[in-house]
């Protein structure tokens, strides 16, 4: 029976749309199939559902998430009665229930309805579909006292009415109140309440919402300026000193299009970072002239310049009412909304309560799911030198807001700053250091010469490389002030690990670095090594390469058995380059007897049951590996490409192994996604073993029976 949880309130205005992005995010984690059931819909575009759809990249046909408009709804219970209303919501559920494991309701929103108690047939659904419910509280402009009540009572509500409430959520409350009211509510209430403080930038719109709203005109500025979240609005009459005092981060400036004192003042504000704005808005279809306009686009390239025709007081009418929403336009939001959630509800404690049911299939969203969820469980510094860059600056900003783990930034301070606040990114108290002025370079300098002075490093020529960002970022992770480095989106291969060779060196069983990639297919990861470091290795390196990756599946959830490829799939093929790989398949099985190794196996026995049996009748690997060993770069590379575009894989790596600190390397062609992928499984190989164990586990006893 299809599992199902319903997210409903008890009014409107408690941004509920977080719970159920958050529930989202909880449901995916845990299967691939999870459809969206609406019960009633107002007439217009579902944003939620769209943002739902886009980030989840759910396939559901839209037309079947949606029982019946309120329109619809209100007339089949005048004329019908309610038990028909139900018995017609019901019918649609479960058209939409047969198709998948899970299914995430949204219950009605209370907004410009016509039913008398909407909550009892939020309620009253709920139990008809079979769905466990969590009952979402709006908190804002309450006093504590009163969330408590109201939280208690909405408790007993839905419980009399014969539902499963799986949690309660209380949203929007304030900040100051937030510790004291969940520790009061955990003692009153039999079920976990979670207690999420409000967050202004959650409801702040975006600039590109507000130029929209008002038909502005877009005078200067690009699509990341126009992304940012207008926090506050600042009114500008004042004179120029008065008015720069009133700024606040994130503030849209609203003044006469005459005042271009006021207009370069907050640009030159923002380009400092005292504050940094979201924009400026002008009125009175008036617009500085050109040769301002021209200052004001070099002082702060890509911050929002609009006009509008209206006066202040309308134009202020129009902001005051506006109310930022979670949509697929604003990712970012999303981004937020699920940090929120993740750092305030026990996800893990939710998870269980949810038990949707397991899934065999790992997609490529659960394997990135995991790897987050993974690397929070233990925090980790990690250092980035590329620190500048805007892919870097966007995927920190994920990480963060993720709690995925602690960053360190390199690079010029001022500058990235500048980017972030361009790119209306809040770095926070995020470490931010310039390796040419950081009081760290001189111990560096002489921890280098000394590494590198058989080499003739003296620490005068150490001084000048150390100031690299790349070599200082290395330098970090060795001396324990990061636990691991991700570079390469801007930097060569070599430029990134050269570093990690020289200083960090390998550990004392392996014998050389070697990388691997996770191949997310549609239903499974594999691992594919090596694809990136070492071009033509021997049996003996051939041999580690296979250890360290089957180390590195284990670690990541994949349970490592090793396919050692070649053209020739067993006694069936001779030659230079099967013999490597039959003699490497040999030391691995002399060295760790406990690794379930098959080979020389060519790649179709290696993955094709049907093939297997075949070719390799009762090997316990042919068939169903998951650790694929190429024989060299040049296979190893064409082929995890060539499956990457062919079939769809998403490819994350590569995953250096055999250092004994965490550095790894990106694409220069990386995205944002593939950045914060890199970021995490760096904190994860740099975890404590209990956090992240470093070997393969060994069989059970009834696994080696049946091996035998």
């Amino acid at each position: 029976m299809t599992r199902s949880v319903y997210v409903t309130g008890i009014d409107r205005g408690d941004g509920r749309q977080v719970v159920e992005l958050g529930v989202m995010e909880l449901l995916t984690r845990q299967v691939d199939r999870v459809g969206v059931f609406r019960p009633l819909v107002h007439d217009g575009p579902d944003r939620l559902f769209e943002l739902l759809r886009a980030r989840y990249r759910l396939s559901q046909d839209p037309s079947t998430v949606y029982g019946l408009d309120y329109h619809e709804a209100s007339a089949l219970q005048a004329e019908q009665g309610t038990d028909e209303l139900v018995s017609t919501l019901v019918d649609r559920f479960h058209r939409v229930a047969r198709d998948y494991d899970v299914v995430l309701v949204l219950g009605t929103d209370y907004a410009d309805t016509q039913f008398p108690d909407e909550l009892s047939l939020n309620a009253r659904l709920a139990n008809e579909f079979g769905a466990s419910v969590i009952p979402v509280v709006g908190g804002r402009k309450q006093t504590a006292e009163s969330v408590r009540a109201e939280t208690t009572n909405a408790y007993r509500a839905y419980d009399t009415l014969g539902c499963d409430v799986l949690a309660m959520v209380v949203n929007r409350v304030d900040r100051e109140d937030r510790d004291e009211l969940a520790e009061r509510l955990a003692t009153r209430l039999p079920v976990p309440c979670y207690v999420l403080p409000d967050e202004p930038a959650l409801s702040a719109p975006t600039v590109s919402q507000i130029t929209h709203t008002l038909g502005a005109k877009v005078v200067l500025g690009d699509d990341s300026g126009l992304a940012r979240d207008a926090l506050d609005f600042i009114f500008g009459g004042a004179m120029l000193p008065n008015f720069l005092a009133a700024l606040t981060p994130g503030c849209l400036v609203v003044t006469p299009g005459d005042r271009a004192d006021l207009v370069i003042g907050a640009l030159a504000a923002h380009s400092a970072g005292t504050p940094p704005i979201a924009g400026v808005l002008l009125t009175l279809d008036e617009v500085p002239a050109e040769r301002i306009l021209t200052l004001a686009s070099r002082l702060a390239p890509g911050t929002p310049v609009l006009s509008v025709p209206s006066t202040s007081f309308p134009t202020a009418e129009q902001l005051f009412s506006l109310e930022g929403k979670l949509n697929a336009a604003t990712p970012r939001k999303a981004e937020r909304a699920l940090g929120l959630f993740e750092r305030y509800a026990d996800t893990a404690d939710l998870t269980k309560r949810v038990s949707a049911p397991s899934s065999d299939r790992v997609t490529p969203m659960m394997f990135e799911h995991k790897l987050l969820e993974q690397a929070r469980s233990d925090l980790r510094r990690v250092v980035l030198p590329e620190g500048g860059e805007e892919r870097v600056l966007h995927a920190a900003e994920v990480l963060l807001r993720r709690g995925v783990c602690e960053l360190t930034l390199l690079g010029d301070v001022d500058q990235i700053r500048k980017k972030a606040a361009d790119l209306g990114i809040d770095l926070g108290d995020t470490q931010i250091i310039d390796p040419a002025t950081s009081e760290l370079r001189d111990a560096f300098a002489e921890k280098y010469a000394a590494l590198r002075a058989h080499r003739g490093v003296t620490v005068e020529l150490a001084y000048d490389v150390v100031s690299d960002v790349n070599y200082f970022g290395t330098l970090m992770v060795e001396e324990g002030f990061a636990d691991g480095m991700v570079s390469g989106s801007v930097h060569s291969t070599a430029a990134t690990i050269r570093p990690a060779f020289e200083i960090i060196k390998t550990k004392p069983d392996a014998d050389i670095v070697s990388s691997v990639f996770f191949m997310c297919l549609a239903d499974k990861v594999l691992v594919y090594g090596d694809c990136a470091v070492n071009p033509d290795p021997d049996a003996e390196q051939l041999a580690d390469i296979a250890v360290q990756s089957a180390v590195t599946a284990a670690r990541f959830g994949v349970e490592p058995r090793i396919a050692m490829l070649s053209y020739s799939t067993g006694t069936s093929g001779s030659g230079a380059d099967v013999d490597k790989v039959r003699t490497a398949t040999e030391l691995v099985r002399s060295r760790r007897p406990d690794l379930r190794i098959e080979g020389p196996i060519q790649y179709d026995a290696a993955v094709e049951p049907s093939v297997a049996a075949t070719k390799l009748p009762g090997s316990e690997v042919a068939g169903q590996a998951t650790v694929l060993i190429f024989p060299d770069l040049n296979t190893g590379n064409n082929t995890y490409k060539a499956v990457q575009r062919s079939a769809g894989a998403v490819a994350v790596g590569p995953v250096l192994q055999g250092l004994r600190k965490p550095v790894n390397d990106l694409s220069r062609g990386a995205l944002v996604q593939d950045i914060v992928n890199t970021v995490a499984i760096t904190a994860i190989q740099a975890q404590s073993p209990a956090a992240a164990p470093d070997t393969v586990p060994s069989q059970a006893p009834s696994e080696k029976a049946a091996a035998q």
